[in-house]
């Protein structure tokens, strides 16, 4: 029967070297919650598991000897598929480096047997850094082993050849694909068709959209996308509809109306004002746009200051039986909160709750720092302890905002409330929010309670 085993204690002066060679003596593999005396079924703590991760990822990207530095960690046990793929995910802008800690792993560890994942994942880092040379070392190396490389992996590396200038390979390995039986899915189409937009070769994106569909293979919204964009980027509108209607007649018609298309490629190309208008000749025919649409829209009007305009429109739209979802209430509730607007914020936020949206953290925090922007606080403890019944808990990064809020209003009696409150969720406050507080009780006199909150810092800290 397994045991638990209490984490071993380490004296201050400790190096994170001898943290983890330490820990890495421990045998027994349970299953934990990933607290500081609870061993997990990785060998180690949680957050000293992570640590190691992170000391290793730090050795791989700026230690020149780092498999002789490895070798001196002693971390034999705990090397496993997980922890090599968490090391390359935080490793992903350094690409011969990571290709050298993947083969330090293999051979240094035979008990380490990598998986499809780690394989893909190296790709991907060895594409990104432009290291190709390499990269198809490792591709014809998971050959060998009989791995197959996934359709997503091929798209990312045709795109990573595009963004290059290097065409010809992304043809060649579209075209080679069956030697790693690989199939020519529709997304492997839409990064080709990516990379021939790229270079703006029409003509070659038109024929492989016609090889697609006589291969049995269905255009979806990116196949359609990536052509509008293009086009509208080339300053093109008038091809980029006279390609969706030829589409539309051959019974291919994309996913969301041509109109959306439109309206997405002229914002990706950077045309705000020829979006506005087509927008506008929209509602006023009682057209609705897409909810991704509108969405894209909104942040972007945001952006360039256009609020008024985001806020009509919205209402517009809505009028028409437009249905938003939660990220077109984050949008619209940020941007009326930034400018002020905090009844048209609550009449939106009210909107979402009568759609069966619960507010989550996000979506009623900008009201709530409108309401303390404007001094009206009791409105806004009042509407936080609301939000607090009906909504979602707030998180870490609202209670550090409204703390922040509170001192610079003067109220910081409420902040160390807060504070504490803080505490009381486990949620950990950062060491500037405890600053901020106890400097505001002392300057408006609470001496007495500054140093309960220096003492409740202390408590947390382990000090």
């Amino acid at each position: 029967m397994l045991t638990l085993r209490k984490a071993p204690t380490f004296t201050t002066g400790a190096t994170i070297f001898n943290f983890i060679k330490t820990l890495t003596t421990a045998t027994n593999f349970i299953q934990g919650t990933g607290g500081t005396t609870t061993t997990t079924a990785r060998g180690l703590p949680n957050d000293d598991y992570f640590a190691t991760i992170h000391h290793i990822s730090n050795i791989v990207r700026r230690d020149i000897y780092l498999e002789r530095t490895l070798n001196k960690m002693r971390i034999s046990n705990i090397v496993n598929s997980e922890l090599v793929y968490r090391v390359l995910r935080s490793c992903c802008s350094c690409g011969i480096e990571s290709f050298r800690f993947f083969n330090w792993a293999r051979t240094h560890h035979p008990n380490y047997d990598p998986t499809t994942l780690e394989f893909e994942e190296l790709l991907r880092i060895l594409a990104k850094t432009r290291h190709w040379e390499t990269m198809w070392k490792v591709a014809q190396n998971m050959k060998t082993q009989n791995f197959p490389i996934s359709p997503s992996v091929v798209s990312f590396i045709i795109e990573q050849y595009a963004k290059h200038g290097l065409i010809d390979q992304a043809v060649d390995l579209f075209n080679g694909l069956k030697n790693f039986d690989c199939p020519q899915t529709t997304e492997v189409y839409n990064s080709l068709l990516f990379a021939l937009c790229e270079v703006k070769n029409f003509q070659g994106a038109y024929a492989l959209i016609r090889r697609m569909i006589r291969k049995g293979s269905v255009p979806d919204k990116k196949t359609y996308s990536v052509l509008v964009n293009a086009w509208c980027s080339a300053g093109k509108m008038r091809e980029a509809q006279e390609f969706l209607e030829e589409m539309s007649k051959k019974g291919y018609k994309p996913p969301v109306r041509g109109r959306d298309l439109l309206i997405d490629g002229l914002l990706n190309a950077g045309y705000l004002e020829s979006a506005k208008g087509l927008v506008r000749k929209m509602s006023k025919g009682g057209y609705v746009p897409d909810v991704s649409t509108f969405n894209c829209l909104a942040e972007a009007l945001s952006k360039s200051g256009e609020t008024d305009f985001c806020i009509d429109l919205f209402n517009d739209v809505c009028g028409l039986g437009f249905c938003p979802d939660t990220d077109t209430y984050k949008i619209m509730i940020t941007v009326t909160s930034k400018i002020g607007r905090v009844e048209e914020g609550f009449k939106i936020l009210h909107k979402s709750i009568e759609d069966g949206h619960k507010p989550f953290p996000s979506l009623y925090a900008p009201i709530l720092k409108a309401l303390c922007r404007r001094g009206q606080f009791d409105d806004a403890f009042s509407f936080f302890a609301d939000m607090k019944v009906k909504g979602h808990p707030p998180n870490r990064p609202v209670y550090t905002m409204l703390i922040r809020m509170c001192v610079r209003g003067g109220r910081c009696v409420e902040a160390g409330n807060y504070l504490m409150e803080m505490t009381e969720l486990n949620l950990s406050p950062m060491s500037q929010s405890f600053d901020m507080v106890c400097d505001g009780l002392k300057n408006c006199g609470k001496h007495d309670l500054a140093k309960r909150m220096e003492q409740l810092e202390i408590s947390l800290r382990g000090i």
